[in-house]
C-alpha cells in the first residue's frame, strides 16, 4: 500500500506514514491506484485549453459532467465555456483533490 499524501510505501497495518507522517486512510492506494493516478497538471491544462467541451472532466472520470460541459457551451453559444476555463485554474490551484474513482491527483 502506498501514502496518499507523499505516495510513499506503507505497511499494511500501519496508521501513520513512517516518512510523510500523515494519517493513513483506511482504503489506501494499492499498488495499481498508485500507478494509474491522474496528473493535475495535465487536467488543469485541459481544463483551460479544452474546458469548453469538458476534456478535463472526461481524463478525471467525470463523464456525465463533460458531457453537460459540451451542451451548455453549445447552447450558450459558447459562452458557457468559461466554466472549463475556471475549472482548468481551480485543478491548478488545488482545489480538485480527487479523480472520479476516489483516487488523489498526483502534481
Amino acid at each position: 500500500m502506498y501514502c496518499s499524501k507523499c505516495g510513499k510505501q506503507v505497511a499494511e497495518n500501519a496508521s501513520f506514514c513512517p516518512a510523510c507522517g500523515s494519517q493513513i486512510r483506511q482504503s489506501s492506494l494499492t499498488a495499481e491506484e498508485y500507478q494509474e493516478r491522474k496528473s493535475r497538471i495535465a487536467a488543469g491544462l485541459l481544463g483551460i485549453f479544452l474546458g469548453s467541451i469538458g476534456v478535463h472532466r472526461f481524463y478525471l472520470g467525470y463523464v456525465g459532467i463533460g458531457i453537460a460541459q459540451i451542451i451548455v457551451t453549445i447552447v450558450t453559444l459558447g459562452i458557457g465555456s468559461i466554466w472549463g476555463f475556471i475549472e482548468g485554474i481551480l485543478i491548478l490551484t488545488g482545489s480538485f483533490q480527487y479523480d472520479a474513482k476516489g483516487i488523489p491527483l498526483r502534481d
